[in-house]
């Protein structure tokens, strides 16, 4: 055979090796194509579009005046003053009958071992504003001092306690969820100055069979100052962690009498609709 066709063969076979070595090099190195993402979708509001001046505008709310030490402030104009400063009509006693706790000027004290006092009307979820004092001068310590308890629902208790510069239990000073959270920060003021409780709270839900299909939750400030921040309660707060129990989406709010004669006022609500 002719040398020539034999150099030109071989030539031909190593071009087409060569070539199918770089093809095969090429697919083990090429990067992995880049998965398809896909575009978030937008939900918009039932209203409409985004920046719509026709949407539906808030109500309008007069916000009031925060309180002082001297003075008594003024509530939301959507609110519902659960004490006026003069007597106690919208309270009754859990055992039946008129609350048997003193009005003062401007406030109410708890009269040791008259009984709880709840109020006549229901609420569920809500937004809340309690002001509270210790007795001054102080008596007693750790949970036998300037003790008392905001109970939403009568049944789930924030705890009011005179724990300035007094030591207790951390899940049962001032503004705990009694038993369950400790609040972030100690922010008590001296036992005698008043103290402020804002508190979201959102009630349990039930099904039918009466199991849990929502925890309520506690949103707290201390004297304007974040101490629960959207906890999930575990359960009813009295007792040692004793799960919930079926109960209606609203009922009264509570004020503990713990043989304590700690004060009150300013106490106002505004009801939340329902999630």
């Amino acid at each position: 055979m002719d040398k020539r066709i034999i150099t030109c063969s071989a030539a031909a076979v190593g071009a087409v090796l060569l070539a199918m070595m770089m093809i095969s090099c090429s697919q083990q190195t090429a990067p992995p194509a880049a998965p398809q993402q896909a575009t978030p979708s937008v939900v918009l509001p039932p209203w409409g579009p985004q920046h719509d001046r026709n949407a539906p505008q808030p109500p309008v709310v007069d916000p009031g005046m925060a309180s002082t030490q001297a003075e008594v402030g003024k509530p939301p104009s959507d609110a519902t003053v659960l004490f006026n400063g003069k007597d106690l009509s919208n309270w009754e006693s859990v055992k039946g009958g008129p609350a048997g706790w003193k009005v003062g000027k401007g406030y109410f004290e708890v009269v040791p071992h008259t009984g709880d006092i709840k109020t006549k009307q229901a609420f569920g979820d809500c937004q809340l504003h309690v002001e509270w004092a210790a007795p001054s001068p102080p008596h007693g310590e750790d949970q036998d001092r300037g003790n008392s308890g905001v109970y939403l629902m009568t049944l789930y208790e924030v705890q009011v306690l005179d724990s300035y510069q007094s030591k207790t239990y951390p899940d049962g000073q001032a503004a705990a969820i009694y038993g369950q959270y400790t609040p972030l920060v100690n922010a008590c003021r001296p036992p005698g100055q008043w103290q402020s409780y804002d508190i979201v709270f959102h009630g349990p839900r039930f099904d039918a069979a009466g199991n849990v299909v929502r925890p309520a939750t506690y949103t707290v400030l201390h004297n304007g100052v974040l101490v629960q921040d959207h906890v999930t309660v575990l359960g009813l707060t009295d007792g040692d962690h004793q799960p919930y129990k079926q109960t209606p989406a609203k009922m009264p709010l509570k004020l503990q009498d713990h043989s304590h004669p700690v004060r009150f006022r300013n106490i106002w609500i505004r009801e939340l609709a329902e999630m």
